[in-house]
């Protein structure tokens, strides 16, 4: 299994779509350029890269793309509610080049916890790299049990937790119980990296990190220093960032932040639409707030 240090920042990335609805892999690699110099890896085809929509050759295409033009590591969503698919995926994003996976857990069809710890079970056995347990029960409507994330972290390909079920006193609990595994637990909603941070979490799976890599990647690695003050203040200046990246659907409002900041237009593919002005007013005004401030040192 590779060794990988899961912990730091890595943002969620978008996937860019040109006027006729194919992945614009020139914008994808500048974007995944560009975040690199910042963060400490890149997590391309999640939630917010709009993996639902992409086929499967597509969904590899992507991961190639991030692979072929940086350094850092790239941890690739491949998870499904069909674990044949999130077989298939697993092994071709590892066939591509990623460094390690990301699975969401199996949404729709709501397994019992002997079948989630099945399906994770299926594909580390399977494929030999580091993988994070993703639980975001508002996108899957089932969370994964502590229970079954600590069974699952003695497995030695399991290797993280992307947690973004809003619920600190369990996130802290999956710390605390895998304290003794060799485990990343990661925030997965940008406006608890700092709080989870402080209960042991060791970084972000970040949509605010597409836009701001800096900052995210500053504020989180003020609180793994354990310097809360720093933390507290980069976390309070991005909190309206955070609250206006998610006032629709993710990706919606990142991808109309990005395209504000001039990375490319704001294409979704259906059913997910353009946003709101509302959005695309309060997105403009937070982000002019920010560029009016000075943007802080990272050591990337």
């Amino acid at each position: 299994m590779t060794a990988l240090d899961l912990s730091g920042t890595y943002p969620a990335m978008t996937t860019p779509f040109d006027g006729d609805g194919r992945i614009d892999h020139d914008q994808l690699a500048a974007d995944a350029r560009r975040l690199a110099d910042h963060v400490d890896g890149l997590v391309p085809v999640g939630s917010t890269g709009e993996s639902a929509t992409l086929s499967h050759d597509e969904h590899v295409a992507v991961v190639e793309t991030v692979v072929d033009v940086v350094d850092v590591p790239v941890v690739a969503g491949t998870g499904s509610n069909n674990t044949r698919e999130a077989l298939e995926l697993s092994r071709r994003a590892a066939d591509a080049g990623a460094d390690a996976l990301l699975l969401i857990s199996p949404y729709y069809n709501r397994p019992e916890p002997d079948g989630m710890l099945e399906h994770y079970r299926t594909v580390a056995d399977a494929v030999d790299l580091p993988q994070i347990v993703y639980n975001v029960p508002g996108r899957t409507g089932r969370n994964v049990a502590v229970d079954t994330v600590v069974e699952l972290a003695e497995h030695r390909n399991v290797r993280g937790y992307k947690a973004a079920s809003g619920d600190l006193g369990r996130v802290s609990e999956v710390v605390e119980r895998t304290r003794d595994e060799t485990f990343a637990v990661l925030a997965g909603d940008d406006a608890l990296a700092v709080p989870i941070c402080s209960v042991g979490g060791c970084g972000t799976i970040s949509v605010s990190a597409n836009v701001e890599p800096a900052r995210t990647t500053a504020m989180v690695d003020a609180a793994l220093d354990g310097d809360y003050e720093r933390a507290r203040n980069l976390h309070h200046r991005l909190g309206p960032l955070f609250r206006a990246l998610f006032a629709e659907s993710n990706p919606i409002p990142v991808k109309e932040a990005m395209a504000i900041r001039g990375y490319g237009p704001a294409r979704l593919r259906s059913p997910l639409s353009r946003a709101d002005e509302a959005t695309r007013d309060r997105l403009r005004e937070v982000l002019a707030d920010l560029d009016g401030a000075d943007q802080p040192e990272t050591t990337r």
